[in-house]
């Protein structure tokens, strides 16, 4: 074969690898960012699952058409808990050893949150809990620590953050605005899971604070159907008002109750009533109730010059338009935790542990749905009770209270 020939034959080959290159190169620059998504999409906690599913698929299809992260589709992998901590284990395991995932939001609920934490903090994966009590994020010696003072944690989970305002925040603002009202002595009554446990904590742990005395305290069950003995307890306790903190049906039973027991005392619940389905559910026994709820609920009632107003309005609008459902906080802290990661990745690409970096940061005065946020070392919620509006159930809506 001449030398002409094979340098024909050399320049024909160096234009093959070349045209396939070209070819592979953007096919494997093409492959989704992969972020998991673990919710109580069935079972108890659905109602909070549901519209944080319908928020990530929404969501997902605006960051995609909008270029994703600098050019490359997002993938959200939604998994269902079924609103049990021990299936969010199995749904955390998936997404890290099968879909090697960069980030995982999730849960819905707190002791699902808990459950997941150990395994993302094994793996060296960011986290983002959609539920509020402190303990996700904080470790237990260091919330060991704080039990009994009035101090804030200064340590917190490495790789896991949150949301969700945290349930001291809204413990706060609630008893502050009693404080306005002249209200010192109040009766709890609290469910014993997670969230109810955590929050009752809070709710004794914060109450010296705010001069509050707490002349009853009362336990139910997350399946019990009447909560009239715990309620008539309280109410010749002498209290001035009873705070419940529970999330799901029992808030609607609680309120129900109270309503039938014409207590003559308001009823203060708790941040998981940011629902509209608990006022529907609920009837007329709604009426009156009292609850710090993130501005999402009442974000038309805002000036469009507060720093929240232009996500609340957008997410707020698109969400109804696209599920003709009334929108819900806890679809907002999807929203949040998507968009959390989705800037974090924007900054500084798929790497995990960058990823977690820029989360405890550089999210500084970060408008979201819940708030605004600032996050630090100290503090892996970046929220404090100013993320409250107090809101009253006036004639079946949401109102702020006077």
């Amino acid at each position: 074969m001449s030398n002409k020939i094979l340098s024909k034959v050399s320049l024909i080959t160096a234009y093959t690898i070349c045209f396939c290159l070209s070819l592979t190169g953007p096919a494997m620059a093409q492959e989704p960012i992969k972020i998991g998504f673990v919710a109580s999409i069935t079972g108890g906690a659905s109602f909070l699952g549901q519209p944080e599913k319908d928020t990530a698929l929404m969501v997902q299809e605006w960051i995609n058409k909008e270029g994703g992260v600098k050019g490359v589709p997002v993938q959200i992998i939604i998994e269902d808990s079924k609103s049990d901590p021990s299936q969010a284990v199995l749904a955390t395991k998936k997404l890290i050893e099968s879909d090697k995932v960069v980030a995982i939001i999730g849960s819905s609920t707190s002791g699902e949150s808990m459950a997941m934490a150990p395994i993302c903090e094994a793996a060296k994966i960011p986290m983002i809990s959609m539920a509020a009590a402190m303990q996700i994020v904080t470790p237990a010696d260091e919330y060991k620590r704080i039990v009994g003072t009035f101090e804030s944690p200064r340590v917190q989970r490495p790789w896991i953050f949150k949301t969700p305002q945290t349930d001291t925040s809204a413990v706060e603002a609630i008893y502050a605005f009693m404080k306005k009202k002249g209200i010192t002595k109040v009766g709890i009554v609290t469910v014993s899971d997670g969230f109810g446990s955590s929050g009752r904590n809070e709710l004794k742990r914060m109450a010296p604070k705010y001069d509050i005395n707490l002349v009853a305290d009362e336990v139910y069950g997350p399946k019990d159907a009447d909560m009239t003995a715990q309620l008539t307890k309280i109410k010749t306790s002498g209290a001035q008002a009873v705070i419940n903190w529970s999330v799901g049906p029992t808030q609607v039973i609680v309120t129900k109750n109270w309503k039938a027991l014409a207590m003559g005392m308001p009823l203060y619940q708790s941040h998981g009533f940011g629902s509209k389905q608990n006022i529907e559910l609920a009837g007329g026994s709604a009426e009156g109730v009292i609850a710090p709820l993130g501005r999402l609920v009442a974000w038309n009632k805002l000036l469009t010059t507060h720093p929240q107003y232009k996500v609340l309005s957008r997410y707020a609008t698109e969400y109804v338009k696209r599920t003709k459902a009334e929108v819900s906080t806890f679809g907002g802290h999807g929203y949040d935790a998507i968009y959390m990661t989705i800037d974090a990745l924007k900054a500084v690409g798929p790497d995990k542990t960058k990823v977690r970096d820029f989360l405890e940061n550089n999210i500084k005065n970060w408008p979201g749905t819940g708030g605004v946020f600032n996050m630090s070392a100290a503090d892996h919620t970046g929220l404090d009770l100013n993320a409250f509006e107090m809101i009253q159930v006036e004639k079946g809506d949401w109102a702020l209270a006077k």
